[in-house]
């Protein structure tokens, strides 16, 4: 496999093609192509902490990590996006999976589980809002450039 460049519209248009159950991303830090013989097979986006209290400068999130099937796509690109984040000087690097996911692609890439994460929702008394995104329940995983 070789790690390729890539913009968001192209990485969002793989991630509608092949995700199962998300969507596009509105914006990113950067993302990053995974190519097996010159084929386009899979795409990581990545971007700030949609957590608040996670968003403290030095930390990134894989938003949206999306292949075609192709073997050990998935560990190839949660590699490559903690790489190419401490590259650029960030320290910690996570991502959420839902709690079906077995998540051995992260722990094939060196990504630890730190635990399970509170249901998503932005409903709140004094600021209605119907919740867009599925509320499956989630684990958080991560790695840092100590590890």
């Amino acid at each position: 496999m070789k790690t390729v460049p890539i913009d968001l519209e192209a990485a969002n248009e793989f991630v509608l093609r092949y995700h199962r159950h998300h969507g596009k991303v509105v914006g990113h830090k950067f993302s990053i192509g995974a190519t097996k013989d010159g084929v386009l097979c899979g795409v990581a986006i990545i971007g700030r902490p949609i957590a608040r209290h996670r968003d403290d400068g030095w930390t990134l999130e894989v938003t949206r990590l999306c292949t075609d099937g192709t073997r050990n796509a998935c560990s190839y690109l949660y590699g490559a996006s903690a790489r190419a984040a401490f590259a650029l000087g960030y320290t910690k690097v996570g991502t959420y999976i839902h709690q079906d996911e077995g998540g051995a692609s992260l722990r094939a890439s060196g990504w630890r589980l730190i635990g399970e994460a509170a249901k998503p929702n932005w409903n709140r008394a004094d600021r209605p809002k119907k919740d867009k995104s599925d509320l499956t329940p989630r684990f958080l995983f991560e790695t840092t450039s100590t590890d």
